[in-house]
């Protein structure tokens, strides 16, 4: 209990009894156990364009009565929008993918910024959990350039445009005892597509969609099938309306892609678009976010098919 003698705060009383004096003594009782309070969801603009719905989760308690009775008037309300604003700030400035991966670690960091400012109204926020509710609209499509600095993601861009006249340019043909280099390069792309068939051709008319799965091949591993384990079949909508059939089986040995359905049953069924699965291989859409905005369609364990986040993270 906090008492104010003719205007005048005392030390803190109880708990227990406490004597007052009339007309003369006015009090003011704080609950010093912990509290907590929501953030209501709201909409969020990620540094990448994505507008998702966010919320959170605040503990606090009162560590100095004296100080959350003298410094604020309201203090549920100011907490409330301190962790509101410090959210709003912190997440304008990370892409949504950060923010779906590393929600634990910005949750810590608002922690830290919010008790730089509650500490002073004596009160101090013992844990804050971030809740994302939806991602309302995807990240906006940035142009493929400079930052494009894997040799998967070249090879993908290089399939989508039929070729690039800059790499034919500076091609290098790797010997069979030549060591791959460590560098990315765009040089590299030539490991994989031989010049025979480059230019116009048969390659020129390759499906987008083909030539992106091809894509996949190099990167295919016995660590990428002991990580997934898992046999998809790919059901791709081209732009004509028609639907061509395509499979990543993670299985055994390195694990294979190609066209058609699988040898066995497939573990999942994955229907999208081809402009969503270009997207995907080049890592500018992610399965969660294709799965909640509708843009991928599963037949299967859900859980499965988000291992394809593994495959991705393949292509860096």
């Amino acid at each position: 209990m906090i008492v104010f003698r003719l205007g005048r705060i005392r030390t803190p009383q109880g708990p227990g009894m406490v004597l007052l004096l009339p007309f003369i003594d006015s009090f003011q009782r704080v609950d010093l156990r912990t509290r907590a309070f929501n953030v209501p969801p709201c909409k969020l603009a990620s540094k990448d364009g994505a507008v998702l719905s966010v919320g959170a989760d605040v503990q606090f308690r009162i560590w100095d009565p004296v100080l959350s009775v003298m410094t604020v008037k309201d203090l549920n309300t100011a907490t409330r929008m301190t962790a509101q604003n410090a959210m709003t700030k912190a997440l304008l400035k990370r892409p949504l993918r950060e923010i779906q991966m590393e929600k634990l670690k910005i949750s810590d960091q608002l922690l830290l910024e919010i008790n730089d400012v509650t500490r002073a109204w004596g009160l101090e926020v013992d844990r804050m959990e971030l809740a994302v509710e939806a991602v309302l609209q995807l990240p906006q499509d940035s142009p493929a350039g400079p930052d494009l600095d894997s040799p998967l993601q070249q090879l993908a861009l290089y399939f989508l445009q039929g070729g690039m006249s800059s790499v034919a340019g500076g091609a290098l043909h790797p010997g069979p005892g030549k060591e791959t280099p460590e560098k990315d390069t765009l040089e590299m792309v030539n490991e994989v597509e031989p010049p025979a068939h480059r230019g116009a051709g048969p390659s020129s008319k390759q499906p987008v969609a083909e030539g992106l799965l091809t894509a996949l091949q190099p990167c295919l591993s016995e660590v990428l099938v002991n990580q997934v384990g898992a046999c998809y079949q790919f059901n791709v909508i081209l732009p004509s309306g028609t639907q061509s059939t395509y499979f990543l089986d993670l299985t055994s040995g390195q694990g294979k892609v190609g066209c058609g359905v699988p040898d066995g049953i497939p573990d999942v069924v994955v229907e999208m678009a081809e402009a969503d699965l270009r997207a995907l291989l080049r890592r500018e859409l992610w399965p969660l976010g294709a799965y909640m905005s509708g843009r991928l369609k599963v037949k299967g364990d859900l859980s499965v098919a988000m291992k394809l986040e593994a495959v991705l993270r393949a292509l860096k």
